[in-house]
């Protein structure tokens, strides 16, 4: 299997953005915990819906942030599932190749 430079380009950007989405739910637990200006859970929400869905709900689980919240409970696998629909599409359409 031949893997180019674009395809590696995007998995690296795909893992930077679900790192940085990860981190972002630890800052705003640490912000909580210290009553300090807070993410808001706009934000969060949208960086998990624009492709950052695992880092999201490994997230929600490492830090226990958000994990009572129904909008985050279902919202965040949901992104998750809309993230891996979109994959599937770009590799079905030939845009990414698997």
């Amino acid at each position: 299997m031949e893997i180019n430079i674009p395809h590696i380009v995007i998995i690296i950007a795909f893992v930077v953005w679900n790192i940085i989405t990860l981190l972002m739910y630890g800052i705003d637990k640490a912000k909580a915990k210290r009553d300090k200006k807070r993410i808001s859970e706009k934000a969060l929400l949208l960086v998990a819906l624009i492709m950052g869905g695992l880092g999201s709900i490994l997230g929600m689980v490492l830090f226990r942030h958000k994990t009572k919240k129904l909008k985050f409970t279902l919202g965040v696998p949901l992104c998750l599932l809309l993230n891996i629909g979109v994959i599937v599409l770009l590799v079905h359409f030939g845009i990414l190749t698997a």
